[in-house]
């Protein structure tokens, strides 16, 4: 029997699987005790008296999570491997993981736990919360480990500029988990490829196409339209039922996701056949099926993200979940994709990134149908999350709104707000800039694997880290920001920030992996912003006050935004 194992009176005993045991011991001359993993490769036996039961470590309880719950050969080969991997780690490097050297100026580390790291200290589901109040101990700048993986967490705007600008040589490579990797077919897509030839392409390809300032003027009578349907939604709904609260988040999606279908496939589309499905499905199931599903998937957390070296272990649940949503959106999006092929091929031609990228025949059906998915999702949802944000907030600060009225009475009069009216209104982009810094649509940004040494304020970063930027810890930062908990516009008005300036909050990246949809997210917002207020006195549903939780990939309200909304009788 190993050291520490116990020992139980001879009777009623039971086999069980393999466990993982850890255990303490004492060298001569030393005080502290020092961590023994024990694998017990015979059938091990405990007690089902109560007297003698053994309660498992959290420690021990992890690691149960991480192999087959079964009894078989598998889960003892499994536990092995886990232990063998991590006592090897552990022991070569003399309580260190192999690799890691001393570094003169290594930025401060988050303490955590043998094999696991700091995994057990972010089990919630709002990391970026955790982040920041690590920052607020270690600074702006600092390591975690997550498994086998080390991490540095930029929680300072400087410090991310600096990341994604200045070092953007040595840090330009995205990392994924693995169901981002199998939802986006391994980086087949603008915003999460490796910078390098592909990626060049296929930016090139939606900004000339799609998102550049030509390819914006063309689609600026889209843009005009979804919004007028908007408005005429509203005042439709508050003429039948003025005392009802009305769901702004249904309107707006509706609005916002057919732009989004034209835009990529040069066609609103209310229903389409699905040949896998073997049934017609309406545009809220496309909906669904194209954005949400996906949005929801992508937060699947496979253990083995953490644990690469243990990847040959099947994970079923998870592998069963992401590949399902993945076909479903494939074959959803193919659908889309050979219904308009039947009209290019007719000869049909119209302005959108479909016929674009099928003029250009530089790509395969799969990267053709995963870019196309990728112009619906990016589209139909972070602007929503950023209009949705500024609308609670106006109704929330009611004078603000007031203010905000003002400004669109004193430039535009009687005149509807227009896209060419946005630079003459200095406190509608104040709104919008501060709504991207309190609830930036992403919190995280995907993370970045550094490839070669490099440095970040002052501090050592090896090749092989892993590099995360914490918007909202940067956004929230009390160095960079006064009272940054408080959603104030004024902020944006006192000289410090141009107002052409797209990139003061960090929402739309920066440098050469800054975003491509920024303008066209702007314009949007700030837009429908101001006509809603120009239109309508907004107020929120009672008891909707501190309704401010977030769910999903993006930080989308946990709850629609329920609003009353009293005409301001405009002609």
């Amino acid at each position: 029997m190993c050291r520490g194992a116990r020992s139980f009176p001879p009777h009623a005993w039971r086999p069980v699987t393999p466990v993982l045991c850890f255990s303490s011991y004492k060298k001569k001359n030393r005080t502290s005790p020092r961590s023994r993993i024990h694998v017990h490769g015979a059938p091990v036996y405990t007690n089902d008296s109560a007297a003698h039961s053994i309660e498992p470590s959290p420690m021990e309880t992890m690691l149960a999570s991480l192999v087959p719950a079964s009894g078989t050969a598998a889960a003892a080969a499994a536990a092995g491997g886990l232990v063998a991997a991590a006592a090897a780690a552990l022991v070569a490097g003399g309580g260190r993981l192999v690799g890691q050297k001393d570094r003169l100026n290594a930025p401060p580390a988050v303490p955590g736990l043998p094999i696991i790291g700091n995994l057990h200290q972010l089990k919630e589901k709002k990391p970026h919360q955790t982040f920041a109040r690590w920052a607020q101990v270690y600074g702006p700048i600092y390591t975690i480990r997550t498994g086998a993986s080390s991490v540095a967490v930029l929680n300072s705007t400087e410090v991310a500029k600096e990341a994604m600008v200045a070092k953007f040589s040595s840090i330009s490579t995205r990392k994924l988990s693995n169901a981002l990797s199998v939802l986006t077919c391994d980086k087949k897509i603008v915003a999460t490829s490796d910078y390098g030839d592909f990626h060049k392409m296929v930016k090139r390809y939606v900004m000339v196409s799609m998102l550049g300032a030509s390819s914006q003027k063309q689609f600026r009578g889209i843009r005009d339209m979804v919004i007028d349907n908007m408005l005429s939604t509203f005042h439709t709904l508050v003429t039948d039922d003025p005392k009802a609260a009305l769901n702004f988040r249904e309107v707006f999606k509706n609005e916002l996701f057919r732009l989004s279908l034209i835009q990529a496939l040069g066609e609103d589309m209310s229903s389409v056949y699905v040949e896998e499905f073997g049934k017609t499905i309406s545009k809220e199931e496309i909906y669904q099926t194209t954005v949400v599903d996906l949005m929801m998937c992508a937060l699947a957390v496979d253990w083995r993200d953490f644990f690469p070296y243990l990847r040959w272990i099947s994970n079923r649940n998870f592998e069963t979940k992401v590949s399902t949503t993945e076909a479903r959106r494939t074959a959803v999006i193919r659908a889309l994709i050979n219904q308009q092929k039947k009209r290019i091929a007719r000869g049909e031609a119209r302005v959108s990134y479909l016929d674009f990228l099928v003029a250009q025949n530089t790509l395969t059906d799969e990267q053709v149908t995963t870019l196309v998915w990728e112009a619906v999702i990016e589209a139909a949802d972070t602007t929503l999350v950023t209009t949705e944000w500024a609308m609670y907030e106006l109704c929330k600060n009611q004078e603000k709104q007031e203010r905000l009225f003002e400004e669109i009475q004193e430039v535009c009069g009687d005149e509807t707000v227009t896209e060419d009216d946005l630079p003459r209104l200095p406190y509608l982009n104040a709104v919008f800039h501060e709504t991207l810094r309190r609830h930036p649509p992403v919190s995280l940004v995907p993370p970045r694997f550094v490839h070669e040494n490099t440095t970040l304020a002052g501090y050592d970063i090896p090749a092989g880290t892993e590099l995360i930027i914490n918007l909202y810890g940067c956004n929230m930062n009390k160095n960079d920001w006064d009272e940054p908990e408080e959603w104030k516009p004024e902020r944006f008005l006192d000289g410090r920030f141009e107002q052409a300036d797209m990139f003061k909050t960090m929402a739309f990246g920066a440098g050469r992996r800054a975003c491509a949809g920024a303008t066209q997210a702007t314009n949007i917002a700030c837009t429908a912003i101001a006509r809603f207020v120009q239109d309508f006195a907004w107020r929120l549903k009672e008891g909707d006050e501190d309704k401010d939780d977030t769910i999903q990939l993006t930080t989308n309200r946990l709850y629609p935004l329920h609003v009353y909304l009293t005409p301001r009788g405009r002609k």
